[in-house]
Formats: structure tokens, C-alpha cells, sequence
């Protein structure tokens, strides 16, 4: 038997139940025995870095939410089987399902691994001298003068004025913010 053609198609689902949607297609796939008509169900996310307390946290979230990439041969039942997922509105491009063009798909692709693969440091460029702002502690909202910069422990020793002296803090990048 031959090898059926595939191309990739973008599904649209309901934003923030990608996850559930790619669980859910790649269970019914095994259980019908659609590995011919469909090889990969791809949510293309990103790596963010937010700060929760003067912590880093590290997440993963979709990098173009509502939308599920999916390697297909559309033929028979299968464009029905597809559409009819809970949380999936459709296929885009509407009723005619257009599949996306070699250079879109390596662009997506590489680019959601290109993130993937990014560095979770992050350098921020402070200056000695440059006033800041505490964002986070027991002296948020004061602002102060960079005295000293400690790049290997993400560290700033910040000068505050607390009741009228200046007092050396040393604070994490995160817990400031440039004026």
C-alpha cells in the first residue's frame, strides 16, 4: 500500500483547552486507527519567565493560542472526524480546509522550537548609578541608586533612603524595575 499524502493543516480550537483537545484527538486516533490519516497534533508554546513573589517561575504557554497544528491526509470521514472534537470550532480558511505552505510550517515549527531552546537566564542590563524602583519586599514602591552590580548571583546593591539615610540593599533583578 501506498503512503498517504499528508500536509499540515491548522485546526482552531477554544482558547486555553488546546491541551485538552490534543489529548483527547491523539486518544481517538489510536482507538479508531487513524495513524495513516493523522501523524502529529503539534500545540507550538513558548517557555515565559514571570515573577511570583521575587521568585522565577518558569511556564509553558501556547505560542498562538486557539490554534492546534495538525499533519493530516483530509480524505474520507476524516475532515468530519476532526471537526466535530469538543472544543475544536473548525479548520482555518472555514469549510475548505487550506493546508499551510512548507515555508509557513518550518517557520512555525522552527520558531516554537527556537523557543523552546532559549536560555531560561535572562540578563538585564542595569548600570551603576541608574535609579530604580522596588517592586517587591518590605521596601517596595521606595526608590534607590545602584551602587554595585553582582551578575553572577542576579544580585544589585541598591542605596534607599530610609528616614532621611542612605542604606545599602541588596536585592535580586526581579525585585526591581528601571525608573
Amino acid at each position: 500500500m501506498s503512503e498517504i499524502e499528508k500536509k499540515f493543516y491548522v485546526l482552531r480550537a477554544v482558547n486555553g483547552k488546546e491541551n485538552k483537545v490534543k489529548e483527547y484527538l491523539e486518544a481517538e486516533i489510536k482507538n479508531n486507527n487513524l495513524q495513516d490519516y493523522i501523524s502529529q497534533v503539534i500545540i507550538p508554546t513558548e517557555k515565559i519567565v514571570q515573577n511570583r513573589n521575587g521568585k522565577k517561575v518558569y511556564k509553558e504557554r501556547a505560542f498562538l493560542p486557539g490554534y492546534i497544528i495538525i499533519e493530516a491526509a483530509l480524505v474520507g470521514e476524516v475532515v468530519h472526524f476532526l471537526k466535530n472534537i469538543n472544543f475544536v470550532i473548525g479548520f482555518l480558511g472555514g469549510n475548505d480546509p487550506v493546508p499551510l505552505r512548507p515555508s509557513e510550517v518550518s517557520r512555525i515549527l522552527g520558531k516554537a522550537d527556537e523557543l523552546q531552546e532559549q536560555p531560561e537566564e535572562f540578563d538585564v542590563d542595569y548600570m551603576v548609578g541608574e535609579i530604580v524602583k522596588i517592586n517587591h519586599g518590605p521596601f517596595t514602591g521606595f526608590h534607590g541608586e545602584i551602587e554595585e552590580i553582582y551578575p553572577d548571583k542576579k544580585k544589585l546593591k541598591v542605596m534607599v533612603k530610609i528616614f532621611g539615610r542612605k542604606t545599602p540593599l541588596e536585592l535580586g533583578y526581579l525585585q526591581v524595575e528601571k525608573e
